[in-house]
């Protein structure tokens, strides 16, 4: 505390006006809850429970919200999803990450407890193996079988089935087991035909379709009729240019509803007759692909509607005049600001609970009854947060300079106007497949608290607008997909949103590696550059994740490209063509992107008379966990672009 208190004294002095309107504190700070679900009588509502290091789960009565039970694993171990199985048993999966920024990696583990209980069992999991079990979880099972996924069967209170693979096997092949959720007892129902298989079950249990891929990371989707029936070949991704996800069945099973790529476009959801063999196209967005799948109110797994995140997110239904869909209609009516979704319900299907949130609004959550239309609040993700002095996010769509375009978002500081603006180009981290999207973002919210507009781009290579898109940005790293940053700016520019004197790019993991690759390849366009947990050496990282794996390997040659071809797009080997000021920020534990990039970064910086300033904990990995360094570097992070493109910059230029 005493450090906390001197730290803040000493920044007083160099504090600039416009940062100091930045309450760091309000946006660093946790989440109340992140996950909530209710139970399938309405009478307990279930809940992750963000902490600093890991994620615990609580179970709270509704009448009152008294807390029946609560847990918290060890460091770095998160809660990552939960489900009711019935009124008082819950099944919870383990992930460990050691970074904010980090994909959670799976423990293979699942817990049961019930929703009094003082602490849960080891269902799955090496602690169910009685390997270093945890004093406050008993263990169930004694085989060495880690978890891959879980899945709920509808009007089964008992058992689930859950994707297994022994600790022993290191060729991914995976089974489906039935399993008894009190006693953990298990029974083999499925084998995979294919590696790294997930598996998708019917209405009743049985596992219709599995979905994996060889060491080509080719997809391939094989279907079987039966608990008997031999597997067949449906889609092999090598010969039908596309990937088919199963997302549900019918409710006889006869149907079974696809999520299928298209040669260009986003993705569409395909009915198919598994008698006939028909195929049938229901929904597909003008934009954007298929994001959450909507499904029947209760217990019942059948998918009716689709939620689309382009733009502000969106739903469509399989039929617009069913239950779901006009329910759907009256809450997106009641909070018209608001993304809306329903993420459980009781069995009987009378009360939903309903998530809300908006650009503004990290979100809060209601129970809506379904027989007289009224909603009932029952708390916010992060209450301290008033959306009415937040930033507003607006979707935006650009051209880059071959024609393509390019769908992203732009977040205007309150108060400031649309013109001439000190502008942060945040690009996303992946790159493959991640996007951004619509919703309350904290680093454009702090940048524009501090007076920034932020414009954030899907370039190509991003997720969420189909096949072509995604893959249009292989092996151009540092090339293409660079160039849609750059085009992206001077749009900005164009648009007059942004003062040509006063942009930087800010980004972290790859969009710390495009915000460097930025300004040595357009030295001219930025003022400055801030990379945070990134990767700047691709030769070295290449090399990396090619001895990771042959599918690593594979990604590697596919998606990236390998060898010194990659030196002339590695911003630490042409450091020369830096012109600008560089905050680096980096975690000595981070194994996603080794703090010895950033190091290396500095180096080659240092070496040419680039101004660099730098924030390393060894402490940390990807992304700062704890709330101290969090504040540390936002603070950095501010002082640094005032410096730059702050108040003390601005343009005297007329527009």
């Amino acid at each position: 505390m005493k450090y906390a208190i001197l730290a803040a004294i000493l920044a007083l002095g160099a504090v600039t006006p416009a940062r100091a309107q930045v309450d760091l504190d309000s946006y660093i700070k946790k989440n109340q809850f992140n996950d909530i679900k209710i139970s399938p009588d309405g009478q307990y509502l279930a809940a992750t429970v963000p902490l600093e290091d890991r994620t615990g789960f609580a179970v709270l009565r509704r009448t009152d919200s008294k807390v029946m039970t609560s847990i918290a694993l060890g460091k770095n171990n998160h809660v990552a999803s939960f489900f009711w199985v019935n009124k008082e048993r819950l099944l919870l999966t383990v992930s460990q990450k050691f970074g904010m920024l980090e994909q959670p990696q799976p423990t293979g583990e699942i817990l049961a407890l019930n929703f009094d209980d003082k602490g849960p069992e080891a269902l799955v999991g090496y602690r169910a193996a009685g390997v270093q079990a945890g004093t406050h979880i008993q263990t169930k099972n004694n085989e060495r079988v880690a978890a891959i996924d879980v899945d709920s069967i509808p009007g089964d209170d008992r058992n689930v089935i859950v994707t297994v693979t022994p600790y022993s096997e290191d060729e991914m092949w995976y089974r489906a087991d039935r399993m008894d959720v009190y006693t953990g007892r298990r029974t083999i129902v499925a084998r995979a035909p294919v590696k790294g298989a997930s598996f998708h079950i019917d209405n009743k249990g049985v596992v219709r379709f599995a979905m994996g891929a060889e060491y080509d990371n080719a997809s391939k989707l094989y279907y079987r009729e039966s608990d008997t029936a031999d597997w067949k070949l449906v889609n092999d991704e090598n010969s039908s240019g596309r990937v088919e996800s199963p997302v549900g069945f019918s409710a006889d099973d006869r149907i079974a509803y696809l999520q299928v790529e298209q040669a260009s476009g986003p993705d569409s959801i395909v009915a198919y007759d598994t008698i006939s063999g028909e195929r049938k196209e229901l929904l597909r967005d003008k934009f954007s692909d298929p994001t959450t799948i909507i499904g029947e109110f209760g217990p019942s797994r059948v998918p009716v509607g689709v939620m689309y995140m382009d733009g502000r997110p969106h739903t469509s239904f399989f039929d617009p005049k069913g239950t779901e869909a006009r329910i759907y209609r009256m809450l997106e009516a009641a909070f018209p600001n608001d993304a809306v979704m329903v993420t459980s319900t009781t069995d009987d299907g009378k009360t939903a609970l309903v998530s809300t949130y908006s650009d503004r609004d990290p979100g809060s959550f209601y129970l809506f009854d379904t027989e007289t239309k009224k909603a009932s609040y029952v708390l916010s993700r992060r209450r301290w947060i008033d959306p009415k002095q937040m930033a507003a996010v607006k979707p935006v769509e650009l051209k880059a300079r071959d024609g393509v375009v390019m769908r992203g978002y732009l977040t205007l500081p309150q108060g400031k106007g649309e013109r001439s603006l000190p502008l942060v180009i945040y690009p996303h981290g992946g790159p493959f497949g991640i996007y951004d999207l619509w919703g309350f973002d904290t680093d454009p919210q702090i940048l524009a608290a501090a007076g920034y507009a932020v414009l954030q781009v899907n370039y190509r290579g991003s997720g969420n607008y189909g096949r072509s898109f995604r893959q249009s940005g292989a092996l151009q790293w540092g090339l293409t997909m660079q160039d849609d940053l750059t085009d992206a700016t001077r749009w900005a520019i164009e648009q007059g949103i942004a003062d040509r004197n006063r942009i930087c790019m800010y980004g972290a993991s790859y969009g710390a590696y495009a915000s460097l690759m930025g300004v040595a390849k357009e030295p001219g366009l930025y003022q400055c550059a801030a990379g945070y947990v990134g990767v700047y050496d691709l030769v070295v990282l290449s090399a990396q994740e090619s001895r990771e794996s042959k599918r690593s390997s594979t990604w590697t040659a596919e998606w990236m490209g390998k060898g010194e071809s990659l030196a002339p797009v590695s911003p630490n080997r042409i450091a020369d063509r830096i012109k600008v000021p560089v905050f680096l920020a980096a975690g000595g534990e981070d194994l996603t992107a080794p703090i010895a990039q950033s190091e290396k970064m500095e180096s080659a910086l240092k070496k040419v008379g680039v101004p660099v300033e730098t924030l390393y904990y060894r402490t940390e990995g990807h992304g700062f966990y704890t709330v101290e360094h969090q504040r540390e570097y936002y603070g950095k992070l501010l002082a640094f672009l005032d410096r730059h493109i702050g108040a003390a910059k601005q343009s005297t230029a007329t527009e």
